[in-house]
Formats: structure tokens, sequence, C-alpha cells
């Protein structure tokens, strides 16, 4: 199941190799008096490498492997020879992947497209045998250099998905039904709040076999960005998205005042996030005639393209495409670019545990239950 399967948290301990040790030897062989200094150079300690692999989706191979050491570089020896290299580590990430330092909340680098490899620890370079020390003077150099040594540091891996659009929208407003009705994807549906845990992606078709990729977010609240509800933990795949596609219910109290939450908590997040294009989308609009829809119209924010949909009939879905793919079909949609900043050290200590979710008692998640569909978790919640 994809609630058990989808990790995009590990924090791991890696460690590069050390440099190999430089030669002191002194040339001997028969015919050959005062062959003099002849130590090869230490090898290379191993790198600790990050791979991009379009064929992972998710953290969870990592999950289990907590250490990863790189091979230490081997001595030089005589007759000049050098040391073997240590053997590289190459972690395999998918892309998207972002990492930090575990004790300092440190950004230390990205990965973000299949085949980029960065290092990650650099292996120690090896020590210089004594043939390189020799001079007019110093003819028979009895020393060699060290190997450097190898670095070790704990490190955080996080997962923000990649995805040309991003569904942003409270609880129960029919994020996951909508993904459903346009992709291939199977996201859980159930009329109860935060039915989604972790993101869905799904690919959705368009006109001459044109695609592209769409994420299902879990559910955002007022206070988000300050950790109630699951925000906190998912907004970070926000970030990689190149359009926000903003769902609202039909029969909310106030669709504008919604929405202003729901940009604020971005806001709060990571003001980057406010110069992403944005589409506002109407759902459950099948209730709706056109009278009740030309007065919604009138308070709508009047700076991004809106459409009224409902998953369950169909209702501007066609039309919703042609907007999404409108707006990803820009230059300045095309390619995402955020700035990563340091994580909160606080944070860190708290995702060393199970994941703690904290519900607002305050807020008003306007649902209501039934005993006959507890069990039918394929209800819509458009």
């Amino acid at each position: 199941m994809a609630e058990t399967n989808f990790v995009d948290y590990v924090k791991i301990y890696c460690r590069s190799g050390k440099g190999g040790a430089g030669s002191t030897h002194l040339h001997r062989e028969k015919f050959t008096p005062k062959g003099g200094p002849d130590g090869g150079d230490g090898g290379r300690g191993g790198h600790v490498i990050l791979k991009g692999n379009k064929n992972y989706w998710t953290l969870i191979h990592l999950k289990f492997e907590k250490h990863v050491i790189a091979g230490h570089g081997g001595s030089g020896s005589s007759s000049r020879s050098f040391g073997a290299d240590g053997e590289d580590k190459i972690i395999e990430v998918p892309c998207g992947t972002v990492v930090y330092d575990a004790e300092t909340g440190e950004f230390l680098c990205d990965v973000t497209e299949h085949g980029q490899e960065v290092i990650l620890l650099k292996g120690g370079r090896g020590g210089l045998g004594n043939w390189h020390f020799r001079s007019a003077t110093n003819q028979t150099p009895r020393y060699a250099q060290p190997g450097e040594p190898a670095i070790e540091r704990t490190v955080v891996m996080e997962l923000k998905v990649l995805a040309d659009v991003g569904l942003v929208g409270f609880p129960n407003v029919g994020k996951s039904t909508l993904l459903s009705v346009v992709s291939a994807a199977k996201p859980k549906i159930a009329n109860y709040p935060f039915t989604t845990l972790v993101p869905n992606l799904g690919i959705v078709p368009y006109r001459d076999h044109k695609s592209f990729a769409m994420a299902d977010i879990p559910g955002i609240i007022e206070g988000a960005s300050e950790g109630k509800g699951l925000g906190l933990r998912f907004l970070r795949h926000i970030e990689r998205n190149a359009i926000l596609l903003f769902l609202v219910p039909a029969d909310s109290d106030d669709i504008e005042k919604e929405y202003n939450i729901l940009l604020n908590e971005l806001e709060q997040y990571n003001p980057e996030l406010l110069g992403k294009q944005r589409v506002l989308a109407i759902s459950k609009s099948d209730m709706l005639d056109e009278e009740l829809m030309a007065d919604i119209e009138k308070t709508l924010p009047k700076d991004i393209p809106h459409i009224f949909i409902s998953a369950v009939s169909n209702m501007g879905i066609t039309e919703l495409k042609d907007i999404l793919w409108e707006e990803l079909s820009k230059d300045e949609n095309r390619h995402v670019t955020i700035s990563h900043r340091p994580m909160d050290v606080k944070f860190i200590e708290d995702n060393d545990e199970d994941l703690e979710v904290e519900f607002d008692d305050d807020y008003d998640y306007d649902v209501e239950f039934d005993e006959e569909d507890d069990n039918e978790s394929n209800k819509g919640d458009l």
C-alpha cells in the first residue's frame, strides 16, 4: 500500500574512505648500488556519491540502510607503485531528493535529474611516497605522507516530489477524486479528514499523445506551516511543482477566504511559492446552476484563471486540462527553481521518532460521518 511504502524522509550516517599512506621504500637491487627512494603514493579514499534514478519514487530502500561507508585507499609500495583507490559508495536516490546536515540543518545538495551524480563526501587524498621528497641534500628520505583522514557526517535526505501540477486544498475538497478521474492513479478516497496521508502521483493524458504529471498533496489546514495537521511534513512537495491547482468546494461559506488561507500557509512556509503560477478550480460544481455560478464568479480572485468543475459528472474536466496545459507550455512555468532553506534542527529531532500528527481542536472539518459509508472506501468526496 502507498501509505506504508512511501518514505520521503531518512536520516543516515555516511563516511568516506581515508587516503592510503605513501611508501618509504628504498630501492634495493643487485648491481644497483644506492638505488635511492622509490616509494609510491597512497591511493585515494572512496567517495560517497549520490546518483539520481528516475525509477525510484520513494526513499524506502534507504530506510534500513543507516550506515553508508566507502572503502579506504591502499598504501603505496616499491617501484613507485600507487596504492589502490578505495571503493566508491554510490547511493541511488529518486529525482527531487534534497540533502541536509543532520546536526546543523545546513542545505548540502539536491539531485533533480536522472543520472546526475553529486559527491556528497570526498574520499581522503593518498599520501605522497618518499620518492617525491628526494633532493640533492636529502637523497634518501625515510619519510612519506600519511593519507588524508576520512570524512564522516550524518545527513537527512528529504524527497520533494517532482510533478508538473500540484493539488492544493483543505481536507475533503476532492483532490484525490480529481486525480483518480483525470489519471490512472488509484488514491484512497473516503469521507473523512486526511484520507490522503502521503502524496500520490498520476500521469494525466492530453491531446496528441501528450501528458503531464499531477501530484495529490495531503490536505492543508490553517496553521499547517506551524505544524498542525499534516501540512508541515508535506508542504515541501509543493516546492517542486511547476503549477499549483487550488481546489475549493462550491459549498464553501467563503471561497475567497479559503483560497487566501491556503495562499497564506504557502507564504508562511516558503515565500518563493507565491511566484508559482496558480489556477483556481471550484469543485463540486454539479450542485450549482448558472445563476449561482455567476454570483460566485464575482467573488473570485481576478489575477488567476478559474474554472468550475465536478469530478463526479466530468463537468469542466476537459477545459481544466486545457488551462493547465496552456500554463505548462509557457516558458516561465517550464523550469522549476527553488531556493532550499536550511532545515530546522528541531524538525529533525522530532522526525527521528514516528510521525505524530497534531490536529487543531478548534478547526471545523465540516464532515458528517455515516455508519453505512464507513466501509465503503470509494464514496466520492466531491
